[in-house]
């Protein structure tokens, strides 16, 4: 196996390597190494991990990048020194083979992927953010696809919404629901290294698909119950939203907070095929890339309807308990999201005054 370079690490963490879904956790592990350490040099450690035609789908502004060069000149070394101590804290480890499409062809595809927190401080402007004294917490999430023991293609979002709360600065109307939270599951097995129940697994592939596919795009333009969310969320769920939206505990909140306001703006939304979806034990994951499709036909977080063609670039986690989702961490490009709008978010962080520096 060509990562021997890495193995130390994984017997540390008692990962079985008897299975391609092993082996990709291995090959995910070995990319987050990569990305944590700041040198250029350790390009040349990545590069046996990464297929060819291997390339990277980022957050706006960063967006698509089509080679380790690109992805190094335009996200990693900016990023490293804006966060030059930044430490990653992992909650959520799973894959499997992807069952996306909606016409429910799976594609067979294997993913692995990953969410948590970076842990640091923005020591230096990073996209036009100002540098901080104040430690940050930046939610980040990325989606690998595995092929013939490589990495074939990358998806990666931060919250930059978020971030900025953080630091003060408000990009959007204060949010209906919680700012700030992004838990480890209550339960605490959201990092799998060993192998899970194939009959869980099935029950969970089973359950998102009903979700996404058959309850989602159901909705009838005018009824939330048509949709038959309260089926598939249980009284309590906890729903982690992005920056912008903020946190949902219960489903009355999810429904008041999210559910709602999102509808009115976009009736027709449609989940489409998406790059990924799998599932492993009680937990699922799924990542799209224009995932979602809808007409901007109402209000939106204080923008008036565009009548625009919307693409939703996103990113789920659930865990699920017997028959019902009772979490759910979510990631939208908010930025993207808007600049489809004619709105630039970025645009509204404060200038600085240096007059005084």
């Amino acid at each position: 196996m060509r990562l021997r370079f890495c193995k130390q690490h994984f017997l540390n963490s008692k990962i079985e390597m008897t299975t391609p879904l092993h082996e990709a956790k291995q090959l995910l592990q070995a990319w987050w190494n990569f990305e944590d350490v700041h040198e250029k040099d350790s390009m040349q450690t990545v590069i046996p991990l990464l297929d060819p035609e291997w390339n990277w789908k980022g957050f706006d502004p960063v967006n698509a990048l089509d080679s380790l060069e690109a992805y190094q000149t335009r996200f990693r070394a900016p990023f490293r020194k804006a966060f030059p101590s930044l430490k990653r804290e992992v909650h959520l480890m799973l894959g499997g083979f992807s069952n996306g499409r909606v016409d429910g062809a799976g594609d067979g595809e294997l993913w692995v992927c990953g969410s948590g927190l970076f842990h640091g401080f923005l020591q230096r402007e990073w996209l036009g953010i100002p540098a901080a004294e104040a430690p940050i917490r930046l939610r980040w999430a990325d989606f690998h696809q595995i092929r013939d023991e490589r990495i074939l293609r990358s998806f990666m979002l931060v919250d930059l919404v978020d971030l900025l709360e953080q630091l003060g600065i408000l990009l959007l109307p204060e949010s209906l629901g919680k700012s700030g939270i992004y838990p480890v599951p209550k339960t605490h097995d959201g990092i799998h290294t060993e192998p899970c129940d194939e009959s869980q697994t099935a029950s969970s592939m089973k359950l998102i698909r009903e979700f996404l596919f058959e309850g989602l795009n159901q909705f009838d333009q005018c009824d939330l119950l048509s949709m038959g969310v309260k089926q598939y969320f249980r009284e309590d769920v906890q729903w982690y939203g992005p920056g912008g939206i903020g946190a949902c505990e219960g489903l009355g909140e999810f429904e008041d907070f999210h559910q709602k306001p999102w509808l009115e703006a976009y009736p027709d939304r449609k989940v489409q095929n998406l790059d990924s979806l799998i599932a492993e034990g009680n937990y699922t994951a799924a990542s799209g890339w224009s995932g979602v499709e809808a007409v901007h036909s109402g209000s939106y977080l204080g923008v008036p309807a565009t009548e625009n063609k919307i693409r939703f670039n996103g990113m789920d986690f659930w865990r699920r308990d017997e028959e019902q989702f009772v979490e759910n961490w979510v990631f939208v490009d908010m930025i993207h999201l808007f600049r489809q709008f004619g709105v630039d978010l970025l645009q509204r962080i404060p200038e600085r005054d240096l007059s005084n520096a």
